[in-house]
């Protein structure tokens, strides 16, 4: 499984199928999807457990043509590509073009799954027998416009400019190309209703090859919907029943950062993890969702694991939080330029707080949440690693190495 944004969420959902259809896994649920990552849960499962008898792996976007080569894998999920640490992968086209690369290499048996809303990926097997395609149809869904950070906007064949007849979720939707004709394909597994609760839940129908099925998530927002759909495509691929799929994907829980929700000193508190604009933004349409006064600590870090370069959250689309934002406190490396950001967004610079140290942050945005009240958790990668760090050492998580 492998995607900018939701591969470690999409492989916990898929686990969770497969073993309820009774297949015994090796997996990396912590994350290392790196080639060692991949073989160092290898290695673990020829130790004293029994053997698996069914790998299941996320697996980085630049590693992954090379985890495939190794492993001549039976189904290979595809999701998107968003603009992402740019300083270690360069521009969506340069993965785009390695993946193709990587699937015309497949064994013909491989199942592939692809995001037929993602024009950067929709057309990476064309004439390969036995694709599944994922994406959304549901209107009530759509946005009013492209967001100004769309990365893959223009089409693979052409270069011309694409156009939307709807969006989804940053360049993701019903695409075409009014130059050369290609379009978005009709969807094999597709979202045809989804209810978003905030960042309690959804409820997702979905048509599939097998027939309906109906979803009710812990997980929320619209990028959790194309999760759900990601999953069920890999389930049917590796030959899971749909009568074992939907309750093993309604069943699932948060993975390790993403949209956890916990208590702590008496007020909700929900983490919910963003690496780039797109990321970002679902977070932010998320949490809009929920009713009431926001109360919030955004986290940013610049380190290796991150990107360095993060003039990307100049990309993310804060605006539309500043009418409901009661409180906001800003931390981590790079907390000064997230506080600039903010100022130019148009909130007063009184109504910031910088706490660069996030043990320190936590308490400071606990204290101005009122009791019985939600704490929104808004961090980059490494950000989110030491807020969970501290919320473990405070008994709300546990450490995400127990996960999955």
């Amino acid at each position: 499984v492998s995607a900018t944004n939701g591969k470690t969420t999409t492989s916990r959902m898929l686990a969770a199928c497969l073993r309820a259809d009774g297949r015994r896994l090796v997996a990396n649920p912590a994350g290392a999807n790196l080639l060692s990552g991949v073989a160092t849960a290898l290695v673990q499962d020829s130790g004293a457990r029994p053997g698996a008898e069914c790998g299941l792996f996320e697996v980085d976007e630049a590693a992954l043509p090379e985890v495939a080569r190794q492993t001549a894998p039976r189904a290979v999920v595809l999701m998107n590509l968003f603009r992402d640490q740019l300083d270690r992968y360069g521009e969506l086209e340069t993965i785009a073009a390695r993946w193709a690369a990587m699937v015309d290499a497949l064994p013909g048996a491989t199942r592939v799954v692809l995001n037929a809303d993602d024009p950067a990926v929709a057309d990476l097997a064309p004439g390969r027998a036995g694709v599944l395609r994922v994406g959304l149809d549901d209107p009530g869904l759509a946005l009013p416009a492209l967001p100004h950070a769309a990365d893959s906007t223009r089409c693979r064949r052409c270069d011309a400019p694409l156009a939307y007849d709807a969006v989804y979720l940053g360049h993701l939707g019903r695409w075409r190309c009014p130059a050369c004709g290609l379009a978005r394909p009709e969807p094999d597994v597709r979202v045809v209703r989804a209810e978003l609760d905030g960042v309690h839940g959804s409820r997702l129908a979905l048509q599939t090859p097998e027939g309906p099925l109906e979803l009710a998530l812990t997980l929320p927002g619209v990028h959790n919907a194309y999760n759900a759909a990601a999953a069920v495509a890999g389930a049917l691929a590796m030959g899971v029943p749909t009568a074992r799929i939907a309750p093993a994907v309604s069943g699932s829980q948060a993975a390790f950062g993403r949209a956890e929700r916990m208590r702590l000193e008496g007020r909700e508190v929900v983490l919910l993890l963003a690496k780039n604009p797109t990321g970002a933004n679902e977070n932010v349409r998320t949490v809009l969702l929920d009713p009431g006064d926001l109360h919030l600590l955004v986290a940013l870090n610049d380190r290796t694991a991150d990107g360095r370069d993060v003039s990307w959250v100049w990309d993310v689309d804060y605006e539309p939080l500043l009418p409901r934002i009661a409180t906001l406190t800003l931390c981590g490396d790079r907390a000064f330029d997230l506080a600039l950001r903010f100022r130019y967004a148009g909130l007063a610079a009184e109504r910031i707080r910088v706490v660069p140290d996030p043990a320190a942050a936590l308490d400071d945005a606990l204290r101005v949440t009122p009791a019985g009240g939600t704490l929104y958790l808004l961090p980059t990668y490494t950000a989110m690693h030491e807020l969970r760090h501290v919320l473990v050492r405070r008994g709300a998580a546990e450490d995400f190495w127990r996960d999955g």
